[in-house]
């Protein structure tokens, strides 16, 4: 097992596409998946039934949370004592999981460091589906059967910025930590979170010897790294010193102060989705200081909308007489999910937006729509690679990104 890997929490993988028999409960009473060879490696082959505990997940792109239960998978020998090789199946339960599954969904079965087991399935043709497919290395399930991995400490399997979100998805906490600056964010921020903008410049003065002019790409996802790994560190010894302190309140609860507990837990929730879109958005205005761009940041255009950033900025966006052809504007989104839509009526001048994201393998039906739209899509560099040859072909990383806009400011 090695730290930084899959392999830190996973013991072994399966993926497949459900067929109509195991994903429609009226075509088949039988609640099985068949489990090859290759599967009984990393679950075992038992003479008896094994009951094992899973929690069964169902995700789409329409919901931010998904549809979870606890439940188990059973593995046995359907021909235990009759003179032919064993076969091994896995029966599962009606769960609010499998009543939701359809024909061609993702299915995959993870068996996690501490034995149980993860049952994920993912509506077809979605880009949360695409993301699993990318973050386990599965790249054709055409087949039937199971396609399985059991080492999980390839190159592809290291966790890194994008990997650790998507894991975070399927309920899977990545610890992450730099303990070495620990001391030096407590005495500089007071013990105490400081402003997403504070804490966005302390990241990136910890790091040296960076070109946001010549490689604004890796720049701009080294800072992400970095800062991402500092707010862990600083809120796990914060929230560790907070729930030292206990929560005591009124004897009618046991002397435990419910309400105070449930407000600090949402507290943190609120501020790990939050802080993520505003440090990229900071970390993106330094990178277009750096690289001589004119802008303006949250300008009001029409509706009272607030596009990310304006190029060159808010007064030549508002002058009839500027050329709109020289205008530029940029949505900022950590992930898309169906809001890369609001983008779209941020700024009637411009016809062809720019929408920058961190979210890997959109789907293809997503992005063909954007496409259609007149979107344009923009990701660092080393995230395009999550995505098909087709959509890489449109892509557009920051590097050409503020490549056009100084050419449009040139102009």
């Amino acid at each position: 097992m090695k730290p930084g890997y899959l392999s830190e929490y996973f013991e072994g993988v399966a993926a497949k596409r459900l067929s109509a028999v195991e994903a429609d409960e009226t075509r088949s009473n039988q609640h099985e998946y068949h489990a090859t060879k290759k599967v009984q490696a990393f679950l075992g082959s038992p003479d008896e039934k094994m009951r094992m505990t899973a929690r069964f997940l169902y995700l789409t792109d329409d919901d931010h949370d998904p549809i979870m239960e606890d439940a188990f998978l059973t593995l046995y020998n359907c021909r235990r004592g009759k003179p032919r090789a064993p076969e091994y199946h896995l029966y599962f339960p009606t769960t609010n999981v499998s009543l939701n599954a359809s024909e061609g969904d993702l299915l995959v079965i993870a068996k996690k460091r501490d034995g149980g087991l993860l049952v994920i399935i993912a509506e077809n043709g979605s880009s949360i589906g695409r993301q699993i497919e990318w973050l386990f290395g599965f790249s054709d399930l055409t087949h039937p059967g199971f396609s399985v991995k059991s080492k999980l400490e390839t190159e592809q399997d290291r966790i890194e910025f994008a990997s650790r979100f998507i894991l975070e998805n399927i309920g899977i906490a990545v610890e992450t930590s730099e303990d070495n600056y620990l001391e030096d964010m407590l005495s500089r921020f007071n013990g105490y979170f400081p402003t997403t903008r504070e804490f966005s410049a302390y990241a990136r003065s910890t790091l040296k010897d960076l070109s946001p002019q010549e490689e604004p790409d890796h720049v701009l996802m080294t800072w992400m790294e970095r800062e991402e790994i500092l707010f862990r560190t600083l809120e796990r010894y914060l929230i560790a010193d907070r729930l030292s302190q206990g929560f005591t309140g009124e004897m009618s609860t046991g002397g435990i102060d419910v309400d105070g507990f449930l407000s600090f837990s949402l507290s943190v929730q609120n501020r790990r989705k939050s802080r993520v879109g505003l440090a990229l958005e900071n970390h993106l205005e330094i990178l277009f200081k750096e690289n001589g761009l004119s802008y303006t940041r949250t300008a009001v255009t029409e509706n009272k909308a607030k596009p990310d950033f304006l190029f060159p900025g808010v007064t030549e966006y508002h002058n009839p007489a500027f050329n709109s052809l020289k205008l530029t504007m940029l949505g900022v989104k950590s992930t898309c999910k169906d809001r890369w839509r609001q983008v779209l009526a941020e700024a009637d001048r411009i016809d062809v937006k720019h929408l920058l994201t961190l979210e890997t393998a959109i789907s293809t039906h997503q992005t063909d729509e954007m496409t259609a739209k007149r979107l344009q899509l923009v990701l660092p560099r080393s995230l395009h690679q999550t995505y098909t040859p087709a959509q890489q072909a449109w892509l557009m990383d920051v590097a050409s990104f503020t490549e056009l806009v100084r050419t449009r400011q040139n102009m």
